[in-house]
């Protein structure tokens, strides 16, 4: 339930915070300006002695993230893949967020798969481990099949999960109402948004049964991706509350050590790791959204294996568009063209100048060029980037917030592999490949051709609703006598919708044409 009930949560978490020490470390990670760190330390310390202990085994991050609850979690994963923004040794701290937290036990992991699956687990494992990994939201046992043998990974969520999550999200709904309310120039970026769109992308990671759902359609649409893999779901011995799929030996994409002891080239990993996700968010419009080291392996063969399919993306058409003409301008340094689509789509208000909206754009993207990653400061650029947008009036794009948020994540991870990894170099050929594609005659003609099949569907009921449109109408303005201009323009529609009609059977002519010829 949202309501200020939650301002305690709120000031528990920045006690939290403050009680172990992670308050300083965080102010200094993201260069904090001194009123900023004034301000932090003055509000929280009084409020020291009410914040959470945590473990004090772990760093002080690490503590107070996993002393909250899930929610906070989730975001101490996200920090973990980018050691550019919050420094190296602070990512690695984080790392233990992604597969290393507590396990619950073992008792409880096997209650909750005899009540879900409704069979003794006897009836349904030859063999079932203790956890081998443990996350925020589930973790994870390795068991064999009573019936085929086969070696799978059963995925079991934590003990009353949902309504520890549910409080989180209900504190950041309080957070983003406190923060519209007190700063005005917060609102174009929608923190009540960005939150809704968290809480549903986490209600989808709870149910298990639309996970391996999710895995299915991955695996299908990734089937063609060299070097990378997807294990099978098995979806008779999977529920709302667990989820078996193949289990896959490999090296976590965390263990360095281990990838380069085994010999596998990181530069090769790092820089496929970027090409399947752009492909995929390009070309298929569906992605992997939560691809974290812990998400990932390196099997013998040196294939990159995702798991963990509880967040996926995805993308329409017109916004893969948007999205490949505004990198491709990046790119190709045509800043604008860059400002032509933020306009054309709607991004930016007509009303702003756009020669200026274009140079504030080469202000950004220049500095990214020429450069290898380890010279460039994601932070400051990141930081002016936001000044640009609130300059120009630019709202929040809540369908594209998962994507942004994926590709810092994915773009984090594959330097890991490899620091001086070039985001703009790898996307340079997958987006122009997609661009010839998608955009020019070729695209026009697919555009018309399902324009056709959509309307052609229609076909049957255009007589009823063109005359359930003329009726209406000539009734309605009869009673205003004006039934004149009714008849001219039930004209019009009809001589339209005939129009219609015939570029549909046109262009399926010559689509039977085209495959006969």
């Amino acid at each position: 339930m949202r309501g200020p009930h939650n301002i305690w949560r709120l000031i528990r978490t920045g006690a939290t915070f403050e009680r172990t020490g992670a308050m300083k470390v965080v102010l200094d990670a993201f260069n904090a300006p001194t009123s900023l760190r004034v301000t932090a330390r003055v509000l929280g310390w009084p409020f020291k002695w009410l914040g959470l202990k945590g473990d004090t085994n772990m760093p002080p991050v690490t503590r107070a993230l996993t002393a909250l609850g899930p929610a906070y979690i989730k975001f101490g994963q996200i920090l973990s893949t980018r050691p550019d923004v919050v420094g190296e040794e602070l990512a690695n701290q984080l790392t233990v967020l992604q597969d290393q937290l507590p396990s619950f036990p073992h008792e409880q992991a096997i209650k909750t798969v005899e009540s879900e699956l409704n069979k003794p687990l006897d009836q349904l494992f030859e063999t079932f481990s203790e956890s081998v990994a443990a996350a925020s939201i589930a973790q994870v046992h390795k068991a064999k099949l009573l019936n085929t043998g086969e070696e799978v990974a059963v995925k079991i969520l934590r003990p009353k999960i949902e309504k520890a999550f549910s409080k989180d999200i209900d504190a950041f709904y309080l957070a983003a109402n406190v923060i519209e309310f007190f700063s005005i120039s917060s609102r174009r970026l929608k923190p009540k948004d960005i939150i809704k769109h968290f809480d549903g992308v986490v209600k989808g990671e709870l149910d298990l049964k639309l996970e391996a759902a999710a895995a299915g359609e991955y695996g299908s649409t990734s089937a063609f991706d060299k070097g990378f893999s997807v294990p099978k779901a098995h979806f008779f011995y999977s529920s709302k509350r667990v989820m078996t799929m193949d289990w896959v030996e490999g090296i976590p994409f965390g263990d360095i050590r281990s990838i380069d002891k085994a010999g596998h080239n990181r530069k090769i990993l790092g820089q496929r790791l970027l090409e399947v996700f752009l492909r995929q968010a390009l070309n298929d419009g569906y992605f992997h959204a939560d691809m974290h080291q812990g998400n990932l392996k390196v099997n013998s063969n040196g294939d990159i294996v995702a798991y963990d399919f509880g967040i996926m993306g995805r993308l329409d058409k017109y916004t893969r568009r948007v999205y490949a003409e505004i990198l491709m301008g990046f790119i190709k340094k045509d800043y604008r063209r860059v400002a032509e689509v933020h306009f054309e789509a709607g991004y930016v208000n007509s009303d702003q100048d756009i020669d200026a909206f274009a140079q504030a754009l080469r202000a950004v993207g220049e500095p990214i060029f020429g450069m290898d990653a380890t010279q460039i400061s994601m932070g400051k650029l990141l930081a002016y980037l936001f000044e640009v947008t609130e300059r120009f009036g630019m709202e929040t794009r809540t369908e594209l917030i998962l994507l942004q948020r994926t590709m810092v994540v994915v773009e984090g991870v594959s330097r890991t592999m490899h620091p001086e990894i070039n985001i703009w170099e790898i996307a340079k050929p997958i987006v122009q490949d997609y661009i010839n594609r998608s955009i020019g005659p070729r695209a026009l003609f697919n555009d018309l051709l399902e324009t056709g099949r959509v309307l052609s569907s229609f076909g049957p009921k255009f007589p009823k609703l063109i005359e359930g449109f003329i009726s209406e109408k000539v009734n309605k303005d009869l009673k205003s006598h004006r039934s004149k201009n009714t008849y001219t323009k039930a004209t019009l529609l009809v001589a339209g919708v005939l129009l219609a009609l015939v570029a549909v059977l046109l262009v399926n002519t010559i689509t039977v044409n085209i495959n006969i010829n």
